[in-house]
């Protein structure tokens, strides 16, 4: 009996030390993490850019599958290769940047195929507006990083917004209202 009670108390320190029903958080890791957005340009090219401005962090429980996400933007932090159209994105005609200077996406409802985030539903603020998006992974995985030696999980993930639900109507029609956005993150166990 007294041994049976000794190799169930090992059992279950074991099975605990696996994480099982841990909720852990996860930092963005900047240099890994990058928010790029892609829009038509009249129907023939595509514009592209990114923010290279970002924080946040991530909660999962993987047994539970659960979790949140809050990431934040720095409007400002937009870049297209070209000095010109950054700072008429920055303007009035489209982030506002001065009066708006963050985006904020907050997601709280994680979608998980076994192991794997397959989604992430939320709410993203942008120039004062708030609207509901979900955004779709297209690539997740976490595995020990070898010089943090830490875990790290991570991903790439798309959407497409409706850029006139956030007052951005500049140039529509000819600039298309629909504007993909691609996400690849990074983001370390803390």
């Amino acid at each position: 009996m007294k041994m049976s009670s000794i190799a169930l108390a090992v059992f279950l320190t074991g099975f605990s030390s696996l994480g099982y029903a841990e909720k852990a958080t996860y930092m963005i890791e900047p240099t890994h993490t990058y928010v790029n957005w892609e829009a038509k340009h009249f129907g023939t090219s595509t514009s592209r850019g990114r923010f290279d401005k970002k924080t946040g962090s991530i909660t999962l429980d993987k047994a539970a599958k659960t979790g949140t996400v809050d990431v934040t933007i720095q409007t400002d932090s937009i870049s297209t290769g070209f000095a010109g159209f950054d700072k008429h994105l920055r303007g009035e005609d489209f982030f506002a940047s001065e009066k708006f200077p963050e985006a904020r996406f907050v997601g709280n409802v994680i979608k998980f195929d076994g192991d794997k985030i397959t989604e992430v539903a939320g709410n993203l603020t942008l120039r004062g507006k708030t609207n509901p998006v979900v955004l779709k992974a297209t690539g997740f995985n976490c595995y020990n990083h070898p010089m943090l030696k830490r875990e790290v999980c991570g991903g790439d993930f798309e959407t497409t917004l409706v850029r006139s639900q956030y007052d951005i109507n500049y140039g529509l029609p000819g600039i298309p209202d629909n504007i993909r956005l691609l996400i690849q993150v990074e983001a370390v166990k803390q």
